[in-house]
């Protein structure tokens, strides 16, 4: 069934916009956590999908956990490393799309991860490669609630976005040597350490959990202009304290 094309209309702007602030990361100084952070959010607005997270590969080849649309997407993609199975490693190892999963049906595929992501919830999945040029950099997961394959239209915006963002990370790649652009990404997963370090404290003083922590996290960021990493290095050096109870 078509949508109302006020919708149509209003999710055009969102993806224009979306790629508006990832082409934003070629010319300007930018904050690769917030980035990826804003590009999960925005594949559960705009794709079908219920959640979203994304790893990336350290100068070492390791994934790590960098962004996640939830604090249950970011623990999916933490029990996909620690038991080296799922769709995201899939993506990344093959460099090709894991798509039309139905979780249910692939419990010999993935024996631990399969139950885990049912038991949260979902019943598909649709895993991405981020990629540059051949390169693989990390992989873009999004959860489904529902069976069946998610749309080919949905699938093909959310390689793109994937893409673009890859570009982003490794901006000026070709001028630049590999070692440059391996120091931008473990400054990115460092970076996401002490991030996860200032949610804890921030959730410890203020009695929260770990989602509006981060989300605490974000706000003051954007409301102050000043860098996630930035803000979330203060808060664990004890330079800075937020209210913790902010008016709304």
């Amino acid at each position: 069934m078509s949508q109302p094309e006020g919708v149509l209309v209003s999710r055009e702007a969102l993806v224009s916009r979306t790629f508006l602030q990832l082409a934003d990361t070629l010319v300007d100084d930018f904050d690769i956590i917030d980035l990826l952070t804003m590009l999960t959010d925005r594949c559960v607005e705009l794709l079908d999908a219920q959640a979203s997270g994304i790893l990336l590969a350290d100068k070492d080849g390791k994934l790590r956990v960098i962004a996640a649309s939830s604090e249950q997407a970011r623990l999916l993609e933490l029990f996909q490393l620690q038991n080296d199975e799922g769709p995201c490693l899939e993506a990344y190892a093959s460099g090709r799309a894991v798509v039309d999963t139905n979780l249910r049906d692939a419990l010999s595929r993935w024996p631990r991860f399969t139950p885990y992501a049912v038991g949260a919830g979902f019943e598909s999945v649709c895993a991405l490669p981020m990629r540059l040029r051949g390169s693989i950099i990390g992989a873009l997961n999004l959860f489904r609630s529902t069976r069946g394959a998610m749309p080919d239209a949905d699938v093909q915006l959310a390689q793109a976005l994937a893409d673009v963002a890859s570009v982003g990370i490794v901006q000026a790649e070709a001028a630049r040597e590999a070692k440059q652009r391996d120091n931008q990404l473990q400054h990115a997963l460092d970076s996401r350490v002490i991030i996860e370090q200032a949610k804890g404290m921030l959730a410890e003083q203020a009695h929260i959990d770990l989602a509006a922590a981060f989300n605490r996290l974000r706000t003051h960021a954007r409301n102050t202009n000043t860098q996630l990493t930035a803000v979330a290095s203060q808060i664990v050096n004890r330079e800075l304290v937020l209210d913790p109870a902010p008016k709304p």
